[in-house]
């Protein structure tokens, strides 16, 4: 069994904005993993929660790969649909797979939803798939976001619950906490968690310009693999766990791999390896 961890590009954590991962192709039968194979499930339910018109111009905020772009154009067959990231990787990938699908009702943008220079009340629906929890002033970029929405436009955004929450989260920094003191390490510059609190999130948002806030809790897996091989390859190329990692003597690096190998084991099941997880889905409008 292949236990190497290596940082490799198409495996950023979720604490980079940029989500460098890749998308599963038509028909993909979870044969290997990329990110929107991660969140598959929640991907469904994000979709379901859309409300998007067939007229409807949309914004979509960390779009990576463009899988919840093309989602929303589907959607919006006689409207218009932005995909943004501050990924060019990603943004490339985006405007082949988009191209290779047929949809002309499309566009992708490299920018910083915090700080890019947005038409003036454009927007009828802004939507986001784990794209807005790394923003360095949330409360600026969210007034920007709003700033480009019309009046009453819909914000739909999924974000990750509290750490303590997310058992992908708990069972490998648990993993890493046997041999590596966390106390030690550095906490990551981006919080993947920022969003977690209700109170907190609401009181950003209607500072930035949105009413009706709301939380509906999702309590869906993130797959992780194939095989136990697959996501270890996988979880070694999160930022967090790669930077734990690279402080550690050889001997113990060996040992971290194993304990994460343990945990993996301990997840895997016959339709490969998975792990429980807490999500938000916020919803507001644009005062």
């Amino acid at each position: 069994m292949n236990s190497d961890c290596r940082n490799h590009p198409d495996a950023a954590s979720e604490q980079e904005r940029a989500q460098v991962r890749g998308e599963p192709a038509p028909g993909h039968q979870l044969d290997r993993v990329d990110y929107d194979a991660e969140l598959r499930l929640h991907n469904q339910t994000l979709r379901r929660a859309y409300g998007i018109r067939p007229h409807d111009h949309v914004l979509d905020i960390g779009c990576g790969a463009g899988q919840t772009t093309r989602d929303a154009a589907r959607l919006a067959v006689d409207g218009d649909v932005v995909g943004m990231d501050i990924s060019v990787p990603m943004i490339e990938r985006a405007r082949r797979l988009t191209e290779a699908a047929g949809l002309h009702n499309v566009t992708f943008e490299r920018a910083d939803a915090e700080t890019h220079h947005f038409l003036a009340e454009h927007f009828d629906v802004a939507i986001s798939r784990f794209g807005t929890m790394f923003f360095g002033d949330p409360v600026a970029a969210f007034t920007n976001i709003a700033r480009a929405m019309r009046r009453e436009g819909r914000l739909v955004m999924m974000v990750w619950q509290a750490h303590e929450l997310n058992d992908w989260s708990v069972s490998i920094q648990h993993a890493l906490a046997k041999v590596a003191d966390m106390r030690a390490v550095a906490p990551p510059a981006l919080d993947p968690f920022s969003l977690a609190d209700p109170i907190t999130t609401e009181r950003v948002l209607d500072r930035a310009g949105f009413s009706e806030v709301e939380f509906t809790d999702v309590r869906e897996p993130v797959y992780y693999g194939p095989d136990v091989a697959a996501a270890l390859d996988w979880v070694c190329g999160f930022s967090r766990v790669s930077d734990v990692l690279r402080r550690l003597d050889p001997a113990s690096t060996a040992r971290a791999r194993e304990h994460l190998l343990q945990t993996l084991v301990a997840h895997a099941g016959r339709d490969g390896v998975w792990f429980d997880s807490r999500a938000w889905i916020v919803t507001a409008r644009r005062r």
